[in-house]
């Protein structure tokens, strides 16, 4: 790919950015931010590093969106992180409003561009910039799943104490606290974890992955994660760069599937480089799919507070 754009040269946007960079994704990566000197900063810094790692991707910083233009694929990642205290919903009408006005600009400079969106509250958040950019719904996808499912595969592999490579998992719903962990198909090497680990200590595991965020923002005290979810934005932003055709729980608009409408949610997709490619439907039992509408009413209750 010739370019793709990172908004928000935060811990994210720029972990991100360089993660784009020393994958060699493109050509150019251009780092946006409104606070002067920041991105500029952070952009030649991570050049710099490019004898050392071996990349030969140029990393543009700057204030102002021009240079966004002809961009093939937009990371949002701009807004306000959490602090100790705060839930993802706390931040709803603050990022509403930075997300809305940061897709107005970026939309009709890139408008083939596929957008990932991985603000929070992050289904709300990719809600808002489907609106305000007039894209395709295959178009703009939200990073949630991915990085829950990361987090849960962490755990699992923790508790048995095998490699990370092992373990398959799938996370369902909204990014958060209703997030839908799929036991039935979460396997190390092909085996069910429920063979392996005592129900009690895998709902224990759980809870661990419902609250993977806010644990390590009361770690931080003043900041929140970033390692974590820009390794699952650039993994997206591979399969589209690569084409890779990957199945990766994402947050995507639904119009029937899962029996629930106007709203995004995390399912898994097929992902390459158009977009999403695919949505796959699982057959979920009467519970998964009970637990994966509360999920998805949590999400449209915020929405419809936007009044979009």
């Amino acid at each position: 790919m010739k370019k793709i754009t990172v908004i928000g040269a935060g811990n994210v946007g720029a972990t991100a950015a360089q993660r784009i960079a020393e994958k060699r994704l493109s050509e150019e990566v251009v780092l946006v931010d409104i606070l002067d000197g920041i991105p500029q900063g952070k952009a030649l810094d991570m050049w710099e590093s490019a004898p050392v790692e071996m990349f030969d991707t140029n990393v543009i910083g700057t204030n102002h969106y021009e240079k966004t233009e002809g961009s093939e694929i937009i990371v949002i990642t701009a807004g306000l992180a959490r602090k100790p205290g705060m839930t993802r919903d706390d931040l709803l009408l603050a990022n509403a409003k930075i997300v809305g006005s940061v897709t107005e600009q970026v939309a009709p400079r890139s408008p083939n561009a596929i957008i990932i969106v991985v603000s929070n509250p992050l289904d709300v958040m990719t809600y808002v910039t489907w609106k305000k950019s007039g894209f395709d719904k295959t178009r703009v996808i939200g990073m949630a799943g991915v990085l829950d499912t990361a987090r849960f595969r962490l755990f699992l592999a923790q508790e048995l104490n095998v490699s990370v490579r092992d373990i398959q998992a799938m996370v369902l719903g909204g990014h958060g606290d209703s997030m839908v962990p799929l036991i039935r198909y979460s396997t190390v090497s092909g085996i069910p974890i429920s063979e392996l680990i005592s129900m009690k200590r895998i709902e224990e595991l759980v809870t661990r992955a419902k609250n993977g965020g806010i644990e390590i923002v009361n770690y931080l005290k003043t900041g929140s994660a970033f390692y974590a979810p820009s390794s699952s934005a650039v993994e997206m932003v591979e399969a589209i760069a690569r084409n890779a055709k990957r199945i990766l729980p994402c947050s995507v608009y639904l119009e029937g599937e899962y029996k629930l409408n106007n709203v995004f949610v995390g399912v898994p997709i097929k992902i390459g480089s158009k977009g999403i490619e695919e949505i796959i439907e699982l057959n979920l039992t009467e519970e998964e799919a009970f637990a994966l509408k509360k999920s998805a009413d949590d999400v449209a209750s915020q929405i419809t507070k936007l009044q979009l």
